[in-house]
């Protein structure tokens, strides 16, 4: 399943990459987060609560950051499983300088397996739109708050 998503940060784009691999703003970002742990390698272990829709259930995973080319891209990779099946996803994530600030423009390859699969593409497609609009709005609180402290 091919998606796509777009947010737009009212901030320089340096500030933008800097904080969109914070730990604090991820942890405080990804809905129904449980627990999230840096690894020696860079990577993260994340463990998250998920009721949207027919995805409901506790999901632990693996995310690792790679291919930074800063300021302007990187690639995030995640599998994840939980008992309505198992994600494998890879998300090429743009910013590109905007009017006003930056725009993080996401393209994400995912495989879903198990109950997950069976719901449909059109409905698995719009879940995932709703968790990452969620996530990009709440780092985008998270980021403010950070810079407004500085």
């Amino acid at each position: 399943m091919q998606l796509t998503y777009a947010h737009t940060f009212l901030l320089p784009r340096e500030i933008v990459w800097e904080l969109i691999q914070n730990e604090d703003v991820l942890k405080h970002s990804i809905p129904g987060c449980k627990s999230f742990t840096q690894l020696e390698d860079g990577s993260y272990d994340v463990e998250m609560g998920l009721s949207v829709g027919p995805v409901k259930g506790v999901f632990t995973g693996h995310v690792q950051m790679t291919d930074h080319q800063e300021p302007s891209y990187y690639c995030l990779k995640v599998k994840g499983k939980g008992a309505p099946g198992e994600v494998d996803a890879v998300a090429h994530m743009h910013l590109d300088e905007a009017e006003n600030g930056v725009t993080l423009n996401c393209r994400m390859e995912v495989v879903v397996t198990g109950v997950l699969a069976s719901v449909g593409q059109r409905v698995m497609g719009g879940v995932a739109k709703l968790v990452l609009g969620q996530f990009f709005k709440s780092a985008d609180t998270e980021m403010r708050k950070l810079t407004s402290q500085v």
